[in-house]
Order: C-alpha cells, then structure tokens, then sequence
C-alpha cells in the first residue's frame, strides 16, 4: 500500500514536471484615465495615464466624430487642436496633466485622443461627453479597414533643379492593394505621413476615388510632399482606418544651390559695396590744388647740395673785335658823371 502511494506521488510530480510552462502575464498596454467622463466648453480636466513608454512625449486632444476602437475619423482634424496639450511620461512610465474642455469641429461622439508624439507611437482614446455640443452618428465602415498592401510599395519621381535650389521635393507613393472584405470599398480616404528622424509622422488625408470590390484590386498613388529645404533621411507611411499599411524610407540629398548662393552672396555684396563706397569718395573729394600726379617732381636733397658754378667769360684781347663794341656802363655811373682825368699842374707844363 505504501508503496503504491509512493509510486502515484512519483507520478504527479513526473506529470507536473513535464505540464508546459504556464504563459507569462502580456505586459499591460498603455492605460488613460479621466478625472470626470463630461464637461462644458471652458471648463478643464485631468487626464492621467500609466504603462506608457518613460520619457516619451505626449499629445492630449478633444476629438469628435470617433469613438474607442474605431479611431478618430479624418484624423486630426476632427480635433480642437488649439486647445490639445503635451504631456512628458515620467520614469515610472505615467503622466498626469489638465486638458481644457473645447469643442471640436465635428459633432461627437468625443473622445480624449492620447497619442505619442516621439519614439513609441501609441494612442489610446478615451470616451468624453462635451456638453452642448451636437452629436451625430458615426458613418458606417462599408469594408473600412479591409485594404490590404499586395505589392511591394516604390516612389516615383525624380528632384529637379528647383529642388536644388530649395524647392520642396515631391513623390508619389505607388502602391497595389486588395480588397480583403466581403464589402466593396468606395472612395477610400488614405493618410500620407512624413517623418524625420524620431518624430511621428505628420499625416495628411489623401483621397483616391473608385471602387475596390471585394476580392479586387488597384494601383493607388498617393502625393508626398516635404518641406521646402528638407534634407536627409525620411520615411513616408501610408495608412487607412487607423491601420499602417506601408512604411517607405525616403533619402533626399542636400540643396546645393541655397549653399552656392549664400557663399556667392557672400562675396558678391561686399565687393559691390566696396566699389560704391569708392565712387562715393572719389565724387566728395575736393578738386582744389593740384593732385599729386600733376605736381612737379622735387629734387633730391643730395642733388641740390653741389651747384655747379656759371662760367667767367674771359676777357676780350686788345685791339680785337670787342674794341669796337660798346661798353657796358654801370648804373651808377652816367656818361656825364664819369670821372676825368687830372689836369696837368704849370709847373709841370712850364717845364715840359
């Protein structure tokens, strides 16, 4: 008997030991809550969250025409985006902020709209009643959400010159999808999103009209379009209903053209003012005197020490040809004034 015991207790922990390992728990996702589930216009309330990713930022919105599970329909702009805030999650991974009441441009039903803006890009939204504010069914999803991507996406299009010079760069996003649902899909509305480096895709709505009937489908092309002056790398996605059905990256060089111009503006605008600057002086400098290319050379010091001395004329011989010629008389002395001779004493005549 005992050992019968013994042989069955041998038995359930060799059945307990071979049992898989029961799964780990799933993490929670990221959780919002709201200090009161309706407000009026101008009134304000807490919106609180935990499980989010530490350190990421947050975007806080009042949005109508959606509901949980469903999204927000047209995106962000059925959001009160004037009165939205930001929120940074702390290290334990939860964040507490106030939203202003506002009413949004499309009628409710509303939610608080609670997205991440940089790394993890969650959203969670969060029923909310704005009191006064018109409210109108929801349009029915008639296939929403069953596209699916059937080919690898590609963009298409190449930069230009103007590109080069700054000009914000274009593409069109190509892609094949299907119809996945037993609905047809009529008109969809697409949203083309660009993102740079660790910031969240800006998107914008894209319409594309015709018809996917279910089991179908169509080339779609879709315009992208960045800033004027983008450079490096990007990812264009394309999403519909809330669900991203591509990611493309997207590398655009460098505008070489705006460099080239500010390097010539650089040295083109302080020649020119150089020149004016020069005409203006050469116009108000005085006239008077004479200018230093019409003034006589002066004589070097060492030459002017030594004179050389104007010659003697010599003396002409008696009785030449100089006899003849008048003398020259000074000019103190007159022809009358001229000193004569001595008169000869008697005495020397009587004796002669």
């Amino acid at each position: 008997m005992r050992t019968l015991r013994t042989a069955a207790a041998l038995l359930a922990v060799l059945a307990l030991a071979l049992l898989p390992a029961a799964p780990a728990a799933a993490a929670p996702g990221p959780v919002v809550e709201l200090s009161r589930a309706e407000g009026g216009k101008g009134g304000e309330i807490t919106v609180s969250g935990s499980g989010w990713k530490p350190g990421a930022l947050l975007m806080l919105l009042i949005c109508g025409r959606a509901a949980p599970g469903t999204g927000v329909i047209g995106g962000t702009n059925s959001c009160a985006n004037t009165e939205g805030r930001a929120a940074t999650v702390d290290a334990r991974g939860a964040f507490s902020t106030k939203l202003p009441v506002a009413e949004p441009p499309e009628p409710c039903p509303c939610v608080v709209h609670v997205a991440g803006v940089t790394g993890q890009q969650d959203a969670v939204d969060r029923a909310f009643t704005v009191a006064g504010h018109p409210t109108a069914p929801l349009p029915e999803p008639s296939g929403a959400g069953r596209l699916g991507v059937l080919a690898a996406p590609r963009l298409d299009g190449s930069s230009g010159l103007l590109v080069w010079f700054g000009a914000p760069p274009r593409r069109e996003v190509v892609l094949t999808v299907g119809n996945l649902g037993s609905a047809p899909v009529r008109d969809p509305v697409f949203e083309v999103g660009t993102s740079h480096g660790v910031f969240a895709p800006q998107y914008e709505e894209r319409p594309w009209r015709g018809t996917i009937a279910p089991g179908g489908k169509a080339v779609v092309r879709l315009p992208a379009e960045l800033a004027a002056g983008a450079h490096g790398d990007y990812q264009v996605s394309v999403r519909y209903a809330g669900k991203t059905l591509v990611e493309q990256p997207w590398g655009v060089g460098r505008p070489w053209g705006v460099t080239l111009f500010w390097v010539l503006l650089a040295v083109v605008v302080p020649a020119a003012l150089f020149r004016i600057g020069m005409a203006v002086v050469d116009r108000v400098r005085p006239s008077a005197g004479p200018t230093r290319a019409s003034r006589p050379a002066r004589t070097p010091a060492w030459s002017r020490r030594v004179r050389p001395r104007a010659p003697v004329p010599a003396a002409p011989a008696p009785g030449g040809p100089a006899d003849d010629e008048t003398t020259t008389v000074l000019p103190w002395f007159s022809p009358d004034s001229a000193p004569s001779a001595p008169e000869s004493s008697p005495t020397t005549k009587g004796h002669a």
